[in-house]
């Protein structure tokens, strides 16, 4: 499923997968999505005014660095020898189980996790339209469904949904 994926929402999604990962979730969920397109930016859209730490301030991914910094242990640095490529995008996979559909997971050299829900959604309607997914398909997903909480998590930090929307080139229904 990651043949059509531009590098950067690929590294995006591949982030994201860490994240959710590193953070003991059972499922890739649309905010750490959210989280993984905040720290890498596929994109350059002004009106995304959201920065990393603003995002994960309000989704739930712990830091384990910061408790570990209290044992003298420098986590980035642990990663950094025991983790040396584990973050290259064309070492992971997204796939699609032949046998159960609705199951989407994405796998790498940290381990496997199956998409949530709403992820799907994000996935789904992101590749909706013919051509390469962009950083922008990518939050055109994450935005297209209200139950997913990235609109809320996004106007807490600031942004301008209205203005984001109409930058992204997201479709919007119009009133009659």
């Amino acid at each position: 499923m990651f043949d059509r994926y531009t590098e950067g929402a690929r590294r995006a999604m591949v982030r994201a997968g860490i994240l959710a990962l590193d953070a003991g979730r059972p499922a890739l969920d649309a905010d750490v999505i959210l989280l993984g397109v905040a720290e890498v930016r596929p994109f350059s859209l002004p009106s995304f005014t959201a920065s990393a730490a603003d995002v994960r301030e309000r989704v739930d991914v712990p830091d384990p660095g910061s408790l570990l910094a209290t044992l003298g242990i420098d986590l980035a640095e642990v990663h950094r020898r025991t983790r040396a490529g584990t973050d290259e995008p064309e070492r992971w996979t997204l796939r699609r189980s032949r046998v159960r559909p609705l199951r989407v997971t994405l796998y790498g050299p940290l381990g496997q996790i199956p998409l949530a829900m709403h992820a799907r959604k994000v996935i789904e309607v992101a590749q909706w339209r013919p051509g390469p997914i962009t950083g922008e398909r990518l939050l055109w997903g994450l935005l297209a469904d209200y139950a997913n909480g990235v609109g809320r998590i996004l106007c807490d930090a600031g942004v301008n949904l209205p203005d984001l929307v109409r930058e992204a080139g997201i479709p919007t229904r119009r009133a009659a």
